[in-house]
């Protein structure tokens, strides 16, 4: 009987042990498939390259996180990269990875690195990208009428439908000490660097059909950009002003230099 005993217990915590091992496997394959998802996916909704060094999760802690991500400037640019970020990290409800809404606790980004490159009140790098991602995330138009002629396009339309994108709620996003390194052109040519105050996001896709990581990425993308353009904007005003009354100055300063030496 105590042999028994003896067997059930260690098999019972052999299968334990094999049940762990199993899941920390498929966590780490899933960090892999996430990884790859965002560097597949992501180009497709911002038209710019996108890179991850490595997304870490822990399916029994409910926890990930998104390392390195870098979103590539559009062609056209002088920068390299519009947005980096060395860490975001993310707190999943466990249960929901398996049902057809993904449960995002929340997601925190600290420190984020933007380059802000064009005119704030005209043509620039973040809202080309944000006219990318409405365009991917709403008018799939542009993209559907060059790709019906051609044969391959034809074959790759009908896997859409049958790969829908996933549903994601997040109850909570924060984006804090966002650095924006700014390159003024258009209006004057100058370089400054900006800090962001903090974006909060709450109670995303909490309705039973969730949001889709295109309209995830363009709320986020909305928002960062808004404060990216107001900081922007307010610097390049001020600066505009202080220019200007400096031009004034040394305007007066000949005008009533020209005056002194007619007068003699």
């Amino acid at each position: 009987m105590k042999k028994i005993k003896r067997i059930l217990l260690v098999g019972g915590i052999a299968f334990i042990v094999v049940l762990l091992v199993a899941v920390v496997l498929v966590g780490a394959n899933l960090g892999s498939i996430i990884k790859l998802g965002i560097e597949t996916v992501g180009p497709k909704i911002t038209q710019t390259p996108i890179t991850v060094d490595s997304v870490g999760l822990s399916i029994l802690g409910g926890s990930a996180s998104i390392n390195g991500l870098t979103v590539g400037n559009p062609s056209g640019y002088v920068a390299t990269n519009a947005i980096q970020m060395d860490k975001a990290a993310v707190t999943i409800s466990p249960s929901s990875l398996l049902s057809p809404k993904i449960v995002v606790k929340s997601i925190v980004v600290a420190g984020p690195q933007i380059t802000f490159e064009g005119n704030p009140f005209g043509k620039n790098n973040l809202s080309q990208i944000l006219d990318n991602v409405k365009g991917a995330s709403g008018g799939s138009q542009t993209t559907a009428t060059p790709a019906t002629p051609s044969t391959p396009a034809t074959n790759a339309a009908p896997e859409a439908p049958s790969k829908p994108a996933p549903k994601l709620e997040v109850d909570d996003f924060l984006i804090s000490g966002a650095k924006v390194h700014v390159q003024l052109t258009g209006i004057l040519n100058k370089s400054l660097d900006l800090t962001l105050p903090d974006i909060h996001l709450t109670g995303l896709g909490t309705g039973p059909d969730g949001i889709t990581p295109a309209e995830l990425t363009q709320k986020v993308l909305s928002e960062v950009i808004s404060s990216t353009l107001k900081a922007v904007g307010d610097a390049a005003t001020n600066i505009t002003n202080v220019s200007g009354k400096a031009i004034n100055s040394t305007v007066d300063k000949i005008k009533s230099g020209l005056g002194g030496l007619f007068g003699k």
